[in-house]
């Protein structure tokens, strides 16, 4: 079987021996309903045969459509799928879901930067209580590895969102400690806009153009954003579930455009305004801050951000070839080295659409 590629997942041989983790074992997906969810869900189907696929998610309607789509239907799907009904603020349905879990991929999360910003209380139970039950149910049902998917917005956060996040992600790192001799890791996965999903600046723009719009509307002219499309952030975290040692924040390595730049290309000869940064907004997005930089290692494809405790052993990555980063180094959508051209950029926009 000929496997689509992407920039995380290259060769045969990682097809290979994520098939040989995965045959077999039971897989749960909070937020199993969501853009990333559904292509993680259908990513999975294709390159392995997981005994239960177990999708986690409160909206009964949003699982009866991913059950009537054909993409999730056939013997194979059918007989390996699971839809759960439930809330990551619920931990006793929590675990009830884990029951004999190997994996947990935690999706689950309020993201939308205006709606926590006039919604905090919401925002913290889900995003942080949330990940308090992901850890605890992963603990008590003897789940192997947890990866847990978080934002750019997370480094040095100046919103809520990014604020629960980073307190999700630091939950998420010392629960390795806190499983003692128990098997259970845990990492994060941290990587910027998602091409096409919902939520992004992009189905936002296509809408206006195709309804007749007379403009497009541009936060800031200054502002800049990385770019990854869906398929590139599910092979991103399957990989990081492959590789890691638990305790790490993986960071990938993408792409960064303007705003302005992104407006044009998917619309040459339209206007554009200007209507000033939101709540919560950046006019850069950070993914290694400076302060991070010390226990920060390059690898071919990403930056992983290992923990600060002393008792860290940091040579691991370092052994398969990393090399530590330079004092003061800073990954941001303003500084990147690789930016998106308007050919490279359509050619992701027919990914997303794909």
């Amino acid at each position: 079987m000929t496997f689509q590629t992407t920039r995380f997942v290259q060769s045969q041989t990682t097809f290979e021996e994520l098939s040989a983790l995965l045959d077999g074992s039971n897989i749960l997906v909070t937020g199993g309903t969501g853009s990333f969810g559904k292509a993680f869900v259908a990513r999975v189907l294709e390159i392995c045969r997981p005994r239960r696929l177990i999708i986690y998610s409160r909206d009964e309607l949003k699982q009866f459509e991913m059950q009537q789509d054909p993409l999730f239907r056939g013997d194979a799907a059918e007989s390996t799928l699971r839809y759960f009904i439930g809330d990551v603020r619920d931990l006793n349905r929590l675990e009830m879901a884990m029951r004999d879990v190997d994996y947990v991929i935690h999706a689950a999360a309020l993201k939308q930067v205006p709606a926590a910003e006039y919604n905090p209380f919401e925002c913290i139970h889900t995003n942080i209580i949330g990940a308090e039950n992901v850890i605890l149910a992963s603990l008590r049902n003897d789940v192997k590895r947890v990866v847990a998917l978080s934002t750019d917005k997370a480094a040095n956060p100046i919103n809520l969102y990014g604020a629960t996040k980073l307190a999700s992600d630091k939950s998420f790192i010392a629960a390795n400690h806190l499983a003692g001799q128990a098997a259970l890791r845990c990492s994060v996965v941290r990587y910027g806009n998602v091409l096409g999903s919902r939520g992004s600046v992009v189905p936002f723009f296509r809408s206006l153009i195709e309804n007749g719009a007379e403009s497009l509307p541009i936060t800031d002219e200054r502002m800049t954003r990385f770019w990854i499309t869906l398929g590139e952030g599910v092979d991103f975290v399957l990989s990081t579930l492959l590789i890691m040692h638990g305790g790490e924040i993986m960071v990938p390595k993408i792409p960064s455009m303007k705003i302005v730049d992104l407006a044009h290309a998917m619309a040459p000869d339209m206007p554009q305004h200007v209507v000033g940064i939101r709540p919560g907004e950046k006019l850069h997005e950070v993914m290694v801050p400076e302060d991070d930089a010390r226990t920060t290692v390059e690898l071919s494809d990403r930056y992983a951000i290992e923990p600060a405790f002393a008792d860290w052993p940091r040579r691991s990555f370092l052994e398969l070839g990393a090399t530590a980063v330079p004092a003061g180094f800073r990954y941001a959508s303003d500084n990147n080295t690789e930016w998106l051209e308007r050919d490279s950029l359509l050619e992701m926009l027919e990914k997303a659409r794909a």
